[in-house]
């Protein structure tokens, strides 16, 4: 069924965020990498267990290590994901050359390789605070491989 006043609506809706995201991103780089690289919730629970995150590579391979404790609360295990995957693609930008973030359509920030791949990070990041795999860290390894 045509209703074309449900498709502009649809339309407006499905890419309004993606886009403020995009502008914001555009506008202050630097900000929006400073607020995607916060993880609040993962460097608290990296910090209970004795890690601080520096923004290494080696960082995420002792993330793998980690016990996953927070599985006992499925409240926080999407949260700690996102938060992973911001990290993930902090530490990917930070230290892989030519890599950024990237906001698609929908609003999802992505990693974009210099080679124009692009690597759903926050989406890699919830699968390995439910599950353990992929490993941060082989991600990351992927990533720099180019």
């Amino acid at each position: 069924m045509n209703i074309p006043f449900l498709d502009i609506w649809r339309k407006r809706h499905e890419t309004g965020h993606g886009r403020a995201l995009a502008t914001a991103l555009a506008e202050d780089p630097e900000g929006v990498i400073e607020l995607f690289s916060e993880c609040e919730l993962l460097r608290h629970q990296a910090g209970a267990a004795g890690l601080e995150l520096d923004e290494s590579p080696a960082s995420l391979e002792a993330l793998d290590q980690l016990m996953p404790r927070w599985r006992r609360d499925p409240e926080a295990v999407p949260w700690l994901g996102n938060d992973a995957g911001l990290y993930l693609g902090t530490v990917i930008i930070r230290s892989v050359p030519g890599a950024g973030w990237h906001v698609w359509p929908s609003g999802q920030p992505v990693i974009r390789l210099a080679s124009g791949r692009e690597l759903n990070v926050v989406e890699s990041g919830i699968a390995w605070a439910m599950a353990g795999s992929p490993e941060l860290s082989q991600v990351y390894a992927e990533a720099s491989e180019g």
